[in-house]
């Protein structure tokens, strides 16, 4: 048996799987929601024990316990066993991810102690990323700031990324150094990626999650001007500032609304927000997708993954559209299919294969934990 609990801790929420590392099977899934909420559980080890409760005899045959960790900062990129020591990196590393790391800590910490004989192992969203070419991974400022404050791009969804795009060779039957691809993961949050056999060489994530495209509840990119204009103009604190951008923004903040199947029935009925906020969406995309373009020279293959760009077909159409100048064009039955399973959506002339890939990320993090406890990472 190679069983592995994944835990992925967020501040108000605990996702769970037990994952079959060898076989890729799902044994059992789910979420504890509202810690904390006055009709949820109090604490996330409440939540851990009813996740407990609800897998009974499925951790038959654990391997390990794996941590999904947003934020690794500059030095923790490979998947790494849990140690105290682990633990005071992680405390250090909380500012840099004050949303995503300390829910994750806790997570941890929780974990630990229910379940102490198995060992427990981080797998960090940045470590794909880490590598970055020095011109895509350094922003144009002050680079004695940057030094001191560890500012860099570090990317995240690494471990999508890089599941998806090795999952895009092998559905095509070629080697992944003889890619060169876009990997597009859309879901509540959204991040492109452009890969060279194998290895990134751009991310529209930076030094948080908020970089980049359009998100559900995200901005992506702005003119950071806007921080300091309402900071002064408006008097708004630095801490509202990021609430308003890091969870009323996005299509939520634009449209009032981060489900794409109502997005589209709004649009349906006339409602212009709704269409406003679907149309910067799709700009902000095209836009990702042009510039790397731009970077690789051109692509062998671009992959929609996540849960809008597994499922959307409208946003895929519409993401691709008019780009037959420049190698890519979908065929619209091919695109229109509902599946589950990863296929080809692109038109036989099109020079650009086009894939949808389901994502796995538990699967990813499990086999992560399996190689660091057998020795094989």
């Amino acid at each position: 048996m190679s069983r592995v609990l994944v835990v992925n801790s967020g501040s108000s929420s605990l996702k769970y799987a037990v994952v079959e590392s060898d076989s890729g099977e799902m044994i059992a899934d789910g979420i504890v929601e509202r810690i904390g909420d006055d009709d949820g559980v109090p604490d996330h080890a409440a939540a851990l024990q009813v996740v407990f409760d609800e897998l009974a005899d499925d951790l038959a045959g654990l391997v390990a316990v794996g941590h999904r960790v947003v934020h690794g900062g500059p030095d923790l990129y490979q998947p790494t066993l849990v140690d105290d020591a682990l633990i005071t990196k992680l405390e250090e590393l909380s500012p840099l991810a004050p949303l995503h790391n300390p829910p994750a800590l806790l997570g941890i910490e929780v974990a630990r102690k229910a379940l102490p004989d198995f060992p427990h192992v981080a797998v960090f969203d940045t470590a794909f990323f880490h590598d970055l070419p020095p011109a895509a991974a350094t922003y144009a400022i002050d680079r004695d700031i940057a030094a001191q404050w560890k500012i860099r791009r570090y990317g995240f969804h690494g471990t999508s990324h890089q599941f998806v795009s090795e999952q895009a060779a092998e559905f095509l039957g070629v080697p992944m150094d003889s890619l060169r691809q876009i990997v597009l993961h859309l879901g509540n949050g959204a991040s492109a990626s452009a890969i060279v056999g194998g290895r990134p060489v751009d991310t529209s994530m930076g030094l948080t999650p908020m970089e980049g495209l359009v998100m559900g509840t995200r901005s992506g990119d702005i003119d950071p001007g806007i921080i300091t204009y309402l900071s002064r103009t408006a008097e708004m604190r630095v801490e509202d500032i990021e609430s308003m951008l890091n969870r009323r923004s996005g299509m939520l903040g634009l449209g009032g609304e981060i489900d794409f199947r109502v997005v589209h029935q709004r649009i349906e009925s006339g409602d212009s927000a709704a269409q406003l906020a679907y149309d910067v969406y799709i700009h902000r995309l095209r836009k990702y997708i042009g510039a790397y373009l731009a970077v690789l020279g051109s692509a062998d293959v671009i992959t929609f993954t996540a849960g809008v760009g597994e499922n959307d077909a409208a946003v895929r159409r519409d993401a691709l559209s008019g780009m037959s100048a420049l190698g890519v064009e979908l065929d619209e039955e091919l695109n229109a299919e509902a599946s589950k399973v990863a296929r080809r959506i692109s038109a036989e002339s099109s020079r650009t294969t086009v894939l949808v890939v389901p994502t796995d990320e538990e699967l990813a993090i499990a086999r992560a934990c399996v190689s660091v406890v057998t020795g094989q990472g």
